[in-house]
């Protein structure tokens, strides 16, 4: 079963995605640096000035769907794919009704109502979601001038598999940013697919930047990495504060 089916876990992300400040974090003690990470991944690592007028998008496991609307601020085509259709329904309900109901946990069965909303100024038309498997993607998906993988990667049963495809889906000259905490575990990856956490065959520390820079570097070069912090809220007392590391990669000519 696909842990991302569930409706707690659908009212959280979008909450994480689409949730004010003081809905997420009242507490003015708070890590507020952390908060609007979807929209950060976007604002903080994607170089607007070399994309073409007509640039496409792809945001691969776009959750709800805020990072894609972000994308679509300068990018004329975005598509958003996530393998959790109710977080696709989600997102396609912010698409074309432009808000959408949910509920925030606060404490036990205490919930209160909120709504998402799509954010001003984004095109909707130019966003467009479907449910695939970062893993399997069709074959028809064409190419890119940016690829944003957003706390995907340490999801994944095959990493690797999904990374063997980036050269065909970036563009010569376009953008990958691939951001994530690197929180291997094995309910989603077996230990031996697992990028980084663990140690090689020699003995060594194995770190997931490295083994992304292996597996790029044929076809990408590196251009630098951001520390992004993010918070999702569990209820009003609970919360998840990590750091994903967004790496920055341009696609050789």
């Amino acid at each position: 079963m696909n842990p991302y089916e569930s409706q707690r876990l659908l009212d959280e992300y979008l909450l994480f995605h689409y949730g004010a400040a003081e809905e997420v974090l009242p507490w003015a003690e708070g890590p507020r640096g952390a908060l609007g990470f979807a929209q950060r991944v976007v604002s903080e690592t994607l170089v607007v000035e070399e994309l073409p007028k007509d640039a496409r998008a792809l945001d691969l496991g776009c959750a709800v769907g805020r990072s894609s609307f972000e994308l679509a601020r300068n990018c004329a085509e975005v598509v958003g794919i996530d393998f959790s259709a109710s977080f696709v329904r989600a997102a396609e309900a912010l698409r074309t009704g432009g808000e959408l109901a949910y509920e925030r946990a606060d404490e036990g069965l205490l919930r209160t109502p909120l709504r998402a909303r799509r954010p001003a100024g984004v095109e909707a038309a130019r966003v467009r979601f479907e449910v695939g498997d970062a893993c399997d993607l069709r074959a028809d998906l064409g190419s890119f001038e940016v690829v944003l993988m957003a706390n995907l990667i340490d999801r994944l049963p095959d990493p690797a598999r999904c990374l063997a495809r980036l050269p065909e889906l970036v563009r010569a000259g376009g953008q990958l940013i691939i951001a994530s905490p690197y929180t291997w575990l094995e309910e989603y990856t077996p230990r031996e697919r697992w990028l980084g956490g663990r140690q090689d065959d020699a003995g060594s520390p194995r770190r997931t930047l490295d083994a992304l820079r292996d597996a790029l570097a044929p076809h990408f070069e590196e251009r630098g990495t951001r520390d992004l912090p993010f918070l999702i809220r569990e209820h009003a007392r609970k919360y998840q504060w990590s750091v994903s590391q967004a790496s920055l990669w341009r696609r050789r000519d």
